[in-house]
C-alpha cells in the first residue's frame, strides 16, 4: 500500500505540474490548431499516467479524473470551449480543480443559507453511506448462502456508495480550499422516470456534463445540416453512448489490466439504442400519451439492471475487482476510523 501511496503522490504532482503548463501557455499560444498541438501530448501524458496505479480506489478514480474529465475539458480548452476557457482567465488556483475534477463555478458566501444546508445533507448523507457500505461490506460474509444476482446487486450498490463517499470528502477539502463546489455524482437514480430522465438528469451527472459539450452538441450541430432538426438528437445520442463506452471500457482496463472484451461498449451502445427509441417514440406520440412514472420508473430501472448483470459487471468483476475493492474498502473504513493509514494486506475480505 505504501507504494501505491507513493506512486499516488508521483503522479498526481505530475499531473499539477501538466495543468500548470497548460494554463500557462494559454498566455502565450491562441486557441485552435496551435493550442491543440500544445496540449496533445499532456493528453496523452494523462492517457499513461493511471498505469503506474493498480488500486481500485486510488487508481480508479484517478483514471477517471484525469483520462476521462481532464483531457476532455483541456480538448475542449485547446479550441476556447467548455470550463476552462474564460475571461478573463482562470486564475491557477481555480484552474487547476476545474481541470480534473468535477466542480462547478458556484462561489458562494460563508453565510449563504443555502449553502450551509447543502453542506450539512452532505456531511449527514456521507455518514449515512459510510454506514451502508459497512453495512453492505458485512452482508458479503453470507455470500455463500446468497443468489449470484443478489451479490451482483451488492456490487451495485458497492460501486454506488464508493463513488459517493469518495467525492464527497473531494468536495469538502475543494469547498474549504477554493470556496467552489463540486457537481453531484447523481440525482437520486432510483426516483428515475425513464432511460432519458437516468442518463440525463440522474446518473453520472459529471459525465453526462463533459460528454454534452465534446459529444452531443457538435454531433446534435453537424447532423442538423444534415438531416432534420427534429432527428439530429438520435445520431449525437448513439455518438455520445460510443465514446461513454469507449471510455468505459479503457477505465476498466486501467482497474483490471484485462484485455477488453467490448460488453462495457455493447452495453452503453444497448442503451444508446434503447434511448433514442424511446426519444422517437415521445417525438411521435407529441404528448398525447403518457406512460404513469409509477410504471415508467421501474421499468426503466428494471432494464439498466438486467443488463448492468448481462454486459456491465462481467468485465468490471472478471479480474476479482471485487475482492480489491472489498478489501481497499475496509482498509478505507478502518482509516476513517482511526485516522491511520492502513494497508488492505493487513485485513481479510469476507468474499475470500
Amino acid at each position: 500500500m505504501e507504494g501505491e501511496v507513493h506512486n499516488f503522490i508521483v503522479v498526481w504532482t505530475i499531473v499539477l505540474a501538466s495543468l500548470c503548463y497548460s494554463h500557462t501557455i494559454a498566455k502565450f499560444i491562441p486557441t485552435g490548431k496551435s493550442r491543440f498541438v500544445a496540449i496533445i501530448p499532456i493528453v496523452c501524458l494523462f492517457f499513461k499516467l493511471p498505469l503506474y496505479l493498480t488500486s481500485i480506489n486510488l487508481g480508479g478514480t484517478t483514471s477517471f479524473f484525469i483520462a476521462w474529465l481532464a483531457n476532455f475539458k483541456l480538448l475542449l480548452f485547446a479550441f476556447g470551449k467548455g470550463p476552462l476557457s474564460s475571461t478573463p482567465p482562470l486564475p491557477l488556483s481555480t484552474f487547476i480543480p476545474l481541470a480534473c475534477l468535477p466542480i462547478k463555478l458556484q462561489k458562494y458566501s460563508t453565510f449563504d443559507v443555502e449553502a450551509k444546508k447543502r453542506a450539512t445533507n452532505s456531511i449527514l448523507g456521507l455518514v449515512i453511506k459510510i454506514a451502508l457500505l459497512a453495512i453492505l461490506i458485512r452482508a458479503y460474509t453470507y455470500k455463500d448462502y446468497l443468489h449470484p444476482k443478489i451479490i451482483l446487486f451488492f456490487y451495485c450498490l458497492h460501486i454506488y456508495f464508493m463513488l459517493e463517499i469518495i467525492l464527497n470528502i473531494v468536495s469538502a477539502t475543494v469547498r474549504g480550499v477554493t470556496r467552489v463546489e463540486l457537481e453531484p455524482p447523481s440525482d437520486e437514480p432510483y426516483k428515475t422516470s425513464s432511460l432519458q430522465d437516468f442518463w440525463g438528469n440522474r446518473w453520472n451527472l459529471m459525465v453526462t456534463n463533459i460528454l454534452r459539450p465534446t459529444v452531443y452538441n457538435p454531433v446534435r450541430s453537424v447532423m442538423a445540416d444534415r438531416i432534420s432538426r427534429k432527428w439530429a438528437p438520435l445520431p449525437a445520442v448513439l455518438a455520445t453512448f460510443f465514446i461513454s463506452g469507449l471510455m468505459h471500457e479503457l477505465i476498466f482496463y486501467y482497474m483490471g489490466r484485462l484485455k477488453p472484451s467490448g460488453e462495457a461498449m455493447m452495453f452503453f451502445l444497448i442503451h444508446g439504442v434503447a434511448l433514442s427509441l424511446e426519444i422517437v417514440i415521445k417525438k411521435k406520440l407529441n404528448g398525447k400519451f403518457f406512460v404513469p412514472r409509477i410504471i415508467s420508473g421501474p421499468l426503466a430501472l428494471g432494464f439498466i439492471i438486467f443488463t448492468s448483470f448481462w454486459l456491465f459487471f462481467p468485465p468490471f468483476l472478471r479480474g476479482n475487482t471485487e475482492l480489491k475493492a472489498c478489501t481497499e474498502s475496509i482498509a478505507f473504513l478502518e482509516f476513517i476510523r482511526s485516522g491511520k493509514l492502513i494497508s488492505p494486506t493487513n485485513f481479510t475480505c469476507p468474499l475470500l
